[in-house]
């Protein structure tokens, strides 16, 4: 049996826990949309064909922003295809995934779908095909309040108010290749640079996210950082960072390690923007919205779009099936993220719905949780207040893929206002329990008030709408505490959070 402790003291606050962070992503993917929020044939769908099912467990994964609508797809995107009345709407290829857009739900249904979520919108413009003058057009459309052609618009559409969304992405993974109007470092960083000071001239208290690198894994990576934010770095308040995860050719070892991959890939980005923060003589902080991040298993059939002549609407795409040990990755990713919540303000899961997500439909049918949805939403929940920096004393493990890394991976939060502390760790062995000891002398008197673990001893078992139960968080009996310090037993392979109150 393995050993670990770890040290928690209210007095190392790395920053506030903030809603953002468990943020989320709906695109024009798959089954994302069609069939997964929207499907109005469904018997809990209401007047706008949102199925209500979907939108409870929206509510119970805890989901604080929602970025839309892309993603690849919005690279080629013209947002005003989708307005106005449904019987005159375009369908539009998507070159991004090989598929026909019948343009049913545009922004004035996402932004009735958020409304009813109480999730706040992220939207997303296209910097691929398009430029300046359509970014000011979808902003005036979705936030000026009228007297105007394009929120007169709005308003003859039924939305007499303005959105008034704040959080805008200029563009989508510029860098890669794959990108409809993929560019280099430089004609981005220009284009996101005008873009960006001509939306501020009609709102100067957006914000703001510019392209950083679509994985720490590209050539560029670093480099594009730099360079975008030599352009851009006045007129911005975040950087993207994306990255995807999975167990290649049955290395458990590594997949359970992966936060070590996104731990190195926020402190090079915070590092580099600082660099250019310094070379500017600027004040001012750039931070990061990791706006997606997910375990994806990009080389299964199931992420090869359609060919050929075949461009279907809602084809099944992505749609992952998640196992225990998935789930305890995505688990540890939010460990990662809260850690560095002085330089995350923001995150998304990507998706929320069928397209490698934490809630499946069938269309017309059931809907169900993944095991992936499980330490998101307990994460959601029960991070409060303020996230501590925790001293880990942990034996280490060897990994193929990052040589040695701690067995223990774990963070706390706790609420000032009513001493409720949260610890959320991960036993990364793969075979072995973990005995971990927290030392809470700090925190006065307390007591445990509930822990629960998720784990299985076959890390493969993975949820389906016959059986989305049999595999959940359970109470973890073992957590206790004597004398100022909680010892709890962490299965092999397994999520936990312990919960503490006076």
């Amino acid at each position: 049996m393995l050993t670990a402790s770890l040290v928690i003291d209210p007095a190392f606050v790395v920053g506030p826990v903030r809603r953002r962070t468990f943020g989320s992503f709906v695109e024009h993917l798959g089954r994302c949309v069609y069939t997964g929020i929207h499907d109005p044939e469904h018997p809990s769908a209401d007047e706008d064909g949102f199925r209500g099912d979907v939108l409870d467990l929206v509510k119970e994964l805890g989901t604080g922003t929602v970025r839309y609508p892309g993603g690849n797809f919005v690279s080629g995107y013209r947002w005003e295809d989708g307005v106005g009345p449904r019987e005159q709407r375009p369908s539009r290829l998507d070159l991004a995934w090989h598929s026909t857009d019948p343009n049913t739900v545009g922004v004035d249904e996402f932004m009735r779908w958020a409304k009813k979520a109480d999730v706040e919108p992220m939207m997303a413009v296209n910097l691929g095909t398009r430029g300046v003058q359509e970014a000011l057009d979808i902003l005036e459309y979705c936030n000026v309040a009228g007297g105007t052609h394009l929120s007169d618009q709005r308003r003859a559409n039924g939305a007499e108010e303005p959105y008034g969304i704040k959080m805008w992405c200029l563009g989508n993974e510029m860098d890669g290749p794959w990108q409809i109007g993929h560019k280099t470092a430089h004609e981005y960083g220009r284009l996101a640079t005008e873009t960006a000071r001509a939306m501020r001239m009609i709102d100067p208290d957006l914000e703001l996210v510019v392209c950083g690198s679509s994985s720490s894994a590209m050539p560029t990576f670093g480099a594009w950082e730099a360079t975008v934010l030599e352009e851009a770095y006045e007129y911005v308040d975040y950087v993207s960072a994306h990255a995807y995860y999975s167990e290649k050719d049955g290395d458990l070892a590594s997949f359970l390690a992966s936060a070590v991959d996104m731990d190195h890939f926020i402190d090079s980005v915070s590092a580099t923007a600082d660099a250019v923060r310094a070379a500017k003589k600027l004040t001012k902080r750039i931070h990061i919205s990791f706006d997606e991040w997910n375990v994806w298993y990009q080389h299964r059939a199931e992420s090869r779009p359609p060919t050929g002549d075949d461009w279907p609407v809602a084809p099944v795409l992505l749609e992952d099936r998640y196992n225990v040990a998935d789930a305890v990755v995505v688990g540890n990713l939010l460990i990662s993220l809260l850690r560095h919540t002085d330089r995350v303000h923001s995150a998304s899961l990507a998706q929320l719905v069928n397209v490698i997500a934490p809630i499946m439909t069938e269309p017309g049918g059931r809907a169900w949780r993944q095991t992936t949805f499980h330490p998101f939403a307990l994460t959601s929940e029960h991070a409060k207040g303020d996230v501590l920096q925790v001293a880990v004393d942990a034996p280490t493990l060897e990994t193929e893929k990052f040589g040695e890394v701690s067995a223990l991976d774990a963070v706390a939060t706790r609420d000032p206002e009513t001493g409720a502390v949260a610890i959320f760790a991960v036993n990364r062995s793969t075979t072995e329990t973990l005995t971990l000891t927290v030392d809470v002398r700090s925190l006065g008197d307390v007591q445990v008030v509930g822990a629960q673990t998720l784990s299985n001893p076959d890390h493969t078992w993975a949820a389906s709408a016959d059986d989305a139960t049999s595999v959940l968080p359970v109470e973890n009996g073992t957590a206790a505490v004597s004398d100022g310090v909680v010892t709890v037993e962490l299965p092999a392979v397994s999520w936990s959070v312990v919960r503490l109150g006076a």
